[in-house]
């Protein structure tokens, strides 16, 4: 049986991983953290909620030294993701007290300045990290860890200058470590760029797929809302997210669904950072049983207990598709993703059965629905000429 005992931590490391209540290291632990320990450059591919943060937190935890200056930086995509990291960083150092900060837009800038000039260990988002390089309000002088965490998304969402010019004002003896779920093209030219021998280390998904139902319904626009509606209060079992396109699509599902005593909050990039950090709070601890959100929430953020996953636009990009799927049937837990298909998601959803040909989504039948959320102007009964040219959806979506 594998052990953190067997990966080379200090006593002091060991007992505030025991204090937290883990005791065997999971994969991507397991096999990531005797490089880490050893000062190697470490690419580590593995999926959301794999235990990526306490693999490279232990080389963080190990190397710094309380109250020397910033020693080590993580960069994040996300400011939710930033403070999530922050505080898994803060339990891990247990009494090694070490000050660690986190650093994102959308709050007030003067206590980050005041907070760097104390830090041992900074969470940042691109952003504003290059802010405060650029006021001269943080020094990266000291710092011997560098690591990307959610590299990936990092680069997705367009931070890919502001990386670089973080990482080149980073000293060159430093130990660098890119985690992500996925590793592109891009990543590994990044890596070629800016680490040194690294060590290529992968775990498989989280997700157990003997665990994960996938269904899709094939309905009209119009009526979407109502069968959300309708399979929320059908099968409750327990937390459910609802994944929207746009931050518009987002607070109109909400707004409706509350208009119609759902239990449900939103979270987008729109809200203000406390707004967005209440309501993952709040859905934590099961304080609201539906959250609808886009795919702000679909990486990074730790959220347990999803039994349900819909999907009321399909993801322009099957990358998307898979992280969302992955925030249920986890930890050997049961889950159920439900697509809800018209015609404007056929291109995304026949995209997602073209590069993961694996999946098995059975195609269930529209129940009858008693109550109808009239939306717009009313809409006719669905037949063949609702898809146009383009005929019925195709046959090989029902395996």
């Amino acid at each position: 049986m594998n052990l953190f005992e067997n990966l080379g931590l200090s006593n002091n490391l060991l007992e505030s991983i025991h204090n937290l209540g883990i005791t065997t290291p999971t994969m991507i632990q397991d096999r990531s953290i005797p490089h880490i320990i050893a000062g190697k450059d470490v690419i580590g591919e593995s999926a959301t909620g794999s235990g990526k943060t306490i693999a490279f937190g232990c080389g963080i935890i190990e190397k710094v030294t309380p109250s020397a200056g910033l020693q080590a930086l993580v960069l994040a995509p996300t400011r939710e993701l930033a403070e999530q990291v922050r505080r898994a960083l803060a339990e891990l150092s247990g009494q090694k007290h070490m000050r660690i900060i986190s650093i994102y837009g959308g709050v007030s800038i003067e206590p980050q300045i005041e907070n760097l000039r104390r830090a041992d260990v900074v969470v940042a988002t691109p952003g504003r990290m290059l802010d405060h390089m650029q006021r001269g309000t943080v020094n990266l002088s000291r710092v011997k860890v560098l690591v990307l965490d959610e590299a990936d998304r990092m680069l997705d969402m367009g931070f890919i200058d502001d990386v670089e010019q973080i990482i080149r004002q980073c000293p060159k003896d430093r130990q660098t470590m890119f985690f992500s779920a996925t590793i592109s093209y891009d990543i590994k030219r990044l890596a070629d760029r800016y680490m040194k021998h690294p060590e290529d280390v992968a775990a498989t998904k989280m997700v157990d797929p003997t665990k994960l139902k996938q269904a899709y319904y094939d309905v009209p626009k119009g009526i979407k809302l109502s069968l959300l509606a309708y399979l929320l209060e059908k099968e409750k079992s327990g937390l459910a997210m609802v994944f929207c396109n746009s931050r518009d699509t987002t607070d109109f599902v909400v707004n409706t669904l509350r208009a119609n005593r759902v239990s449900a909050i939103a979270i987008h990039g729109g809200m203000s950072q406390n707004k967005r950090n209440k309501t993952i709070e709040m859905f934590n601890r099961s304080n609201a049983g539906v959250l609808v959100c886009t795919d702000v929430a679909a990486r990074g953020l730790h959220i347990e207990n999803v039994s349900h996953v819909f999907n009321y636009d399909i993801p322009k990009d099957a990358k998307d598709y898979v992280h969302r799927i992955g925030r249920t049937a986890r930890a050997g837990e049961e889950g159920k993703v439900v697509n809800l298909l018209s015609q404007n998601d056929y291109d995304n959803f026949s995209r997602v059965l073209s590069e993961y040909p694996d999946f098995n989504i059975e195609s269930l039948e529209k129940p009858y629905l008693q109550n109808v959320i009239q939306v717009g102007r009313p809409q006719r009964s669905f037949g063949r000429r609702d898809f146009g040219r383009r005929g019925p959806p195709r046959r090989e979506w029902r395996r």
